[in-house]
């Protein structure tokens, strides 16, 4: 044959090596392919043996914890179940979302402390309103958008409301502790 610079040509080893996996071995009925992974089989156990003797396993993660979902069907989305619950994450519709981020808006505007940030907070907000609005619903029983916009000016003014009540209340807090705090006397001054 002409030499094609392939090593994949059936040689006379070959078939050695294949005549001896064909063979059954007399006393176990089995082939020695089968023999050889039996040993490898029980090397690899004998290995796993000496391990958990040694203790290589017992700190584990896990150790003595349920195997969770055994028996489940398959999920092929099992990961990023997993990872919502691990990182608690909340995947809410758009509509749901804009709704809770309404209710927090106000506590997320007290802790600036620059108007200009405020505004653009809030145009923020109003921004993803109306992008909401003019995206059709997710799935076909999407919530509704309810959320209404927020007028940048109103809650500029109840920002700077908010912020002189806590000025003042922090004020008071602070004349309080002074006036409770006995006055204290310096070692070198005497007493009359």
């Amino acid at each position: 044959m002409p030499d094609t610079g392939r090593d994949d040509e059936f040689t006379t080893a070959d078939a050695e090596s294949v005549r001896r996996e064909v063979e059954r071995d007399e006393r176990t009925g089995r082939s020695a392919a089968a023999a050889r992974i039996q040993h490898q089989a029980s090397w690899v156990d004998q290995q796993i043996r000496i391990a958990m003797e040694r203790g290589d396993f017992d700190d584990l993660a896990g150790y003595g914890k349920p195997i969770e979902d055994l028996g489940v069907e398959h999920d092929p989305d099992w990961w990023i179940k997993k990872l919502v619950e691990r990182e608690n994450i909340a995947i809410l519709p758009p509509a749901l979302a804009l709704r809770k981020e309404d209710a927090e808006l106000d506590e997320r505007l007290d802790r600036i402390n620059v108007e200009s940030e405020v505004r653009r907070e809030v145009e923020d907000f109003n921004a993803r309103v109306r992008k909401a609005i003019y995206t059709p619903p997710t799935g076909p029983s999407g919530p509704p958008v309810i959320t209404r916009q927020r007028d940048v000016d109103d809650e500029v003014a109840a920002w700077r409301e908010r912020r002189t009540a806590r000025i003042e209340a922090q004020r008071a807090a602070r004349a309080a502790a002074e006036a409770a705090e006995p006055a204290k006397r310096r070692w070198w001054q005497r007493r009359s």
